[in-house]
């Protein structure tokens, strides 16, 4: 029997086209490397304590998935335009963190097609791929647009948006409820129902600002999963603090058991211990 504790961040990933994907846990001082506990009964256990993941203090709830209160109100990665990228105010000179974003927002993004419940549209950092997209749990991705900041990747999944989703059904994602689709086919097609919207970014912003991928090619993603639910139920370390049950599979941030699922990343900071 092996006891591992600490607090904890979202796992780390690593893609082996091929191969599968292998997961690590970062809990403590140690990185537990997870695909190898898949078929062992796990006990996770929220032993007390969240830590912010940026000042270090303790809070009694996380926000923003690892963060104090203090921290949520005052960090440019706690704002709202994170969450709707279109509404980026860098250059209005009201960004909480200029010198954040200027390395972490005005740098090249890619808005991309991914397949995780169905097609979807995303951005991401270009340095996040494939990351972004085996965090989301995607069996597909197709990268579209590389364009200059992140305000702009968000102005271009705006234009799309009206034709495709922007969100992943995380149930339907996890019960493995997806097939594989032409994503090429579905990037001209939804392209061409986008193209006034884009034609007019491309116009405001030129055509260096905004670039069609034109050579990008379908990646696909298998997870290390042996059963997947056919019915979702959440384990809530606030309200339940213990988690005892096989482990049949890992997909996304979400560690799949016999009796339910538990999404990792949202407890990012909690001080957990796990036995194995």
């Amino acid at each position: 029997m092996v006891l591992v504790s600490g607090f904890i961040e979202k796992m780390k990933v690593q893609y082996n086209s091929g191969r599968g994907i292998e997961y690590h846990l970062p809990i403590g001082e140690k990185l537990i490397h997870m695909n190898p506990l898949i078929g062992k009964k796990l006990r996770l256990e929220h032993v007390g304590g969240i830590e912010c993941l940026n000042c270090g203090r303790a809070t009694k709830k996380s926000y923003s998935q690892g963060y104090c209160y203090v921290c949520m109100t005052t960090l440019a990665r706690c704002d709202s335009c994170i969450m709707s990228p279109e509404k980026c105010h860098i250059d209005k000179g009201t960004c909480r963190e200029p010198e954040w974003a200027d390395k972490f927002c005005m740098t090249d993004h890619i808005v991309y097609l991914a397949n995780s419940s169905g097609i979807k549209v995303g951005i991401t950092r270009h340095n996040q791929i494939p990351n972004r997209w085996i965090d989301q749990g995607a069996i597909q991705a197709l990268p579209i647009f590389r364009v200059a900041n992140r305000k702009l990747s968000g102005l271009v999944e705006v234009a799309f948006k009206e034709f495709v989703a922007d969100k992943t059904n995380w149930r339907k994602m996890l019960k493995n409820e997806v097939s594989s689709l032409d994503l090429y086919k579905e990037k001209t097609r939804l392209i061409e129902l986008a193209k006034t919207s884009l034609d007019n970014l491309i116009d405001r912003y030129g055509t260096d600002s905004i670039r069609l991928i034109n050579d990008a090619e379908v990646l696909e993603f298998d997870y290390p999963v042996t059963e997947y639910p056919s019915k979702v139920s959440s384990y809530n370390l606030d309200k339940s603090p213990v988690v005892e049950s096989t482990l049949v599979g890992i997909k996304g941030q979400y560690l799949i058991f016999e009796e339910g699922v538990i999404n990792l990343r949202k407890y990012t900071s909690y001080n957990l211990c796990l036995t194995y």
